[in-house]
């Protein structure tokens, strides 16, 4: 290893607080030095040829404080406004089908630092109109004594309640389970890589009322394996970061995303973040494909033998390209401001390694987040 001194790890390590995405194994383990107070503003418009359906605001309010010497708090709030087409199926959309619906959401997360280690519990809530869930987490964090690795582990169980508007007798319910563990590893004086496998096995309600027909099966396992590489280029003043995602599920959806960042930092104040994403999913078992441009739900004969069937868009096979620009302007050293914008396209033929489903209708969504951070 290229670096084993702890003055010169620990130096390495703060700078990853600059790359979103990896935790710095040191930083795992202290209390924060000052109250931070943060807003977001996210706006989302996705669309089909002829139609825009979903559109999608969404401020929220973040809060990280220390408890005292050896306590930390971080709490969150967000209330989205959704407005436009509700789907019945796939891609085909009434026109006349409107939908306006709020959902409110926080968190809360309290951890307890010691020495290289920490522990967190935390719970999160949503509520909208035809939906609920409760969530509860527990984490542990720790390092090595040379600070070069540092672990994590975590357990969270949710709940959630499920109904449908104009379908008061459907009250269904879901279960979830999730297990996860990581390493990071200052690799290099210039080098984090971090591993992370996360499973959730869950039991309940999975079909869509909004889409009919839409049956799919009473439970649903998924996996996930992520790794992450973060490069430092001293000399241009810039990093890069590469992440590569694989999931599966039992629904027999399987996915693979590909995803790179430039953080380029100009002079003192200025951070630029150009990005790009690549995406291929394979379809679900159960998933039918209707005709293109159907404006009615596939045949109920295309159901399996086990009675399961599915035209949601998000169980079609596809492939997904989507760039981003970030930049961030460090106004004090209280005060930082940032904007984010993404413009993400989707397209059955666009998978890769095997056939998307033809009967996708092309779509593409476009997002932007202003937000801003105060430390006192």
């Amino acid at each position: 290893m290229a670096a084993t001194d702890g003055k010169t790890c620990s130096s390495v390590l703060a700078a990853a607080l600059l790359l979103p995405g990896l935790a710095a194994p040191t930083l795992a383990q202290q209390v924060p030095e000052k109250t931070e107070l943060s807003f977001k503003l996210l706006d989302y418009q996705d669309r089909q040829p002829g139609l825009e359906r979903t559109h999608v605001r969404a401020p929220s309010l973040g809060l990280v404080t220390p408890l005292g010497e050896q306590w930390g708090l971080e709490a969150g709030l967000v209330r989205d406004t959704v407005s436009g087409a509700s789907p019945r199926w796939h891609s085909a959309v009434s026109g006349a089908s409107r939908q306006t619906e709020q959902r409110d959401a926080g968190d809360l997360r309290i951890t307890h630092y010691g020495h290289r280690q920490s522990w967190s519990m935390g719970t999160a809530l949503s509520d909208e109109n035809d939906y609920r869930s409760r969530s509860l987490s527990v984490e542990h964090r720790w390092s090595t004594e040379d600070n070069n690795r540092s672990y994590q582990v975590g357990v969270g169980w949710t709940r959630d309640e499920i109904g449908a508007t104009g379908q008061p007798s459907l009250q269904e319910k879901r279960r979830t389970l999730e297990t996860m563990a990581s390493v990071t590893q200052a690799w290099t004086a210039r080098d984090l890589v971090q591993f992370s496998l996360t499973h959730r096995r869950g039991e309940g309600f999975y079909s869509d009322p909004y889409k009919f027909p839409d049956v799919r099966p009473q439970s649903r396992h998924q996996s996930t394996a992520l790794l992450r590489w973060n490069h430092a280029f001293d000399a241009w003043d810039a990093a890069l970061k590469l992440s590569y995602r694989w999931y599966g599920d039992s629904f027999g959806v399987r996915a693979h995303t590909l995803e790179g960042q430039w953080v380029q930092s100009l002079g003192q104040r200025w951070t630029v973040t150009p990005g790009l994403r690549l995406y291929s999913q394979r379809a679900a078992s159960f998933y039918v494909d209707p005709r293109p441009g159907s404006e009615a739900p596939p045949a109920l004969p295309g159901a399996g033998s086990d009675g399961l069937i599915s035209a949601d868009q998000r169980l079609a096979g596809f492939g997904a390209v989507a760039l981003s620009l970030k930049g961030e302007w460090m106004v004090s050293p209280e005060l930082s401001l940032d904007v984010r914008v993404e413009q993400y396209e989707q397209r059955g033929a666009w998978r890769v390694g095997g056939q998307g489903s033809p009967g996708l209708a092309p779509f593409s969504a476009r997002h932007w987040m202003l937000g801003g951070t105060y430390r006192f």
